[in-house]
């Protein structure tokens, strides 16, 4: 059973350094479009709020939890963008309010979870671990969206390690949102991390394989960087596909963005 502790601090960790991003920002600087389209700073801080709240439903109210799959199954198409807009509304001292009371709720319900307990979730049910590994990655693939909106650059760090996981550990999910059966093997992935060491998953001898930067790797998972933009090398059919469809979040295939220059 995997100790929930390391990832909740490194969600704080994660969250705090979006905060000091955002917070003394003016207004002007809140409606500053970002990467997202139609999406400005406020809209990504307010869709962070909006799935913390779905996120502590999930943990503390299942039945609640429950009426919003009900909602995200009767407007797939706009119940995320809706959500978004609704928060992006506030002034944004409300705004940034409601996101910090959220996530502090959030983690205090991850940190007195029962070990054990699975939370349902929209795509399968999660322990706690994993809830705060979603928020992690969560976090900081729509910090990227606010940082390139402020004209920022965030240095990777080795918090970098859950995303790249769950990016391995979603391979499946990512053929299957696609209509594509699975590959039976499991693949070698070696990824270099911030850090300059090397994280590994699967066996050391199996065919397909991936190799390239973890912070290209989390780019490519959580959609916020061209395939063609980044470092990564495929071996084996499968895993070259695998590298185009390649989803850590649930929901719908994403779609991705475009190619450094394109349109230009």
């Amino acid at each position: 059973m995997a100790d929930p502790t390391p990832v909740i601090d490194d969600l704080r960790a994660e969250s705090e350094e979006l905060d000091l991003l955002v917070a003394e920002l003016t207004r002007d600087r809140w409606a500053l479009p970002t990467p997202a389209p139609g999406w400005t700073v406020a809209h990504q801080i307010a869709h962070l709020a909006w799935t913390d709240h779905s996120a502590l439903l999930a943990v503390t109210d299942a039945g609640a939890f429950r009426t919003l799959v009900e909602k995200a199954l009767a407007a797939p198409d706009s119940f995320v963008d809706e959500g978004a807009e609704e928060g992006a509304a506030q002034p944004p001292a409300d705004l940034l309010a409601a996101w910090r009371a959220g996530r502090t709720a959030l983690e205090e319900a991850l940190r007195g979870a029962p070990p054990g307990a699975r939370f349902p979730w929209y795509g399968p049910p999660m322990s706690a671990a994993s809830m705060a590994t979603a928020r992690l990655m969560e976090t900081w693939a729509h910090a990227l969206d606010v940082a390139d909106a402020l004209g920022v650059v965030r240095p990777p760090t080795n918090r970098l390690r859950h995303v790249a996981r769950l990016g391995v550990r979603t391979r499946d999910f990512a053929f299957g949102v696609h209509g594509l059966t699975p590959p039976a093997e499991e693949f070698r992935v070696e990824l270099t991390a911030p850090s300059g060491e090397v994280w590994a998953y699967g066996p050391e001898d199996a065919p397909q394989r991936v190799t390239g930067p973890a912070l290209d790797f989390c780019l490519l998972v959580t959609q916020r960087a061209h395939r063609g933009d980044l470092a990564l090398t495929a071996a084996g059919p499968d895993a070259d596909r695998w590298l185009g469809i390649a989803q850590a979040f649930a929901g719908p295939p994403g779609t991705g963005r475009p190619p450094k220059g394109a349109g230009r």
